[in-house]
């Protein structure tokens, strides 16, 4: 299929070094407030590249939980391939499409575990369904049936009844620190702006420059 003349142009914004905030915790915060206030099904969804040992890149859409000045975190099972994979090589990166804002955000970064008490205080956050399903999945390991997912799910709700869910042990969350963050506008004739935030050597602010689209 010929797909070389379907495109569209970008004609909803711009953006200028002015209008830049002076950290990217700050300018992301001002995006993802706009990302929120619009029709966007998932704007806490993020892809997070991993590299496995051979180097093999893989990709997946995981969902922000919460951010701060330290990191962006997001949990998932240990024994998953992307634990695997971080376990081997923490660096990672996290991308960020809302088409209906015409933005991208990349962010590249090292991630590590929270701690224990951090993944127990989101996952009795969670649904309780939600709590019961992260100790039924093997997660990225073979699956006979959904016949047999499911009747391990019903199995365990049976077991837990009206009690509480603990925190599994190889269930929790990973912090990514960014080490280079890119916010990009979409524009007229493909000339988009970007501006790429590198954080300094020593770990003290940052600085920004504009890429070439």
């Amino acid at each position: 299929m010929d797909l070389s003349r379907f495109r569209r142009d970008y004609l909803k914004g711009g953006l200028s070094r002015s209008s830049l905030a002076p950290d990217p915790v700050r300018q992301f915060t001002a995006w993802f407030e706009q990302a929120r206030a619009t029709d966007i099904a998932e704007p806490t969804a993020m892809v997070l590249a991993t590299v496995d040992a051979d180097g093999q890149l893989s990709q997946r859409a995981v969902l922000l939980k919460y951010y701060d000045d330290s990191g962006l975190v997001f949990f998932t099972n240990y024994d998953s391939r992307k634990a695997r994979e971080m376990a081997i090589n923490p660096r990672v990166s996290l991308h960020f499409l809302w088409l209906e804002l015409e933005r991208q955000i990349r962010i590249n970064g090292i991630a590590s575990r929270i701690s224990v008490a951090e993944s127990a205080r989101y996952f009795m956050s969670r649904p309780k369904d939600s709590q019961v399903a992260a100790w039924v999945s093997s997660q990225s390991h073979p699956l006979s049936s959904r016949r047999m997912l499911l009747q391990k799910f019903q199995e365990m709700k049976r077991k837990i009844g009206e009690g509480k869910v603990p925190l599994p042990s190889f269930w929790g969350g990973y912090r990514v620190r960014p080490e280079e963050v890119e916010f990009w506008q979409g524009r007229k004739n493909r000339l988009h702006d970007r501006f790429l935030y590198t954080r300094n050597d020593g770990g003290d602010g940052w600085k920004i420059e504009r890429l070439a689209p």
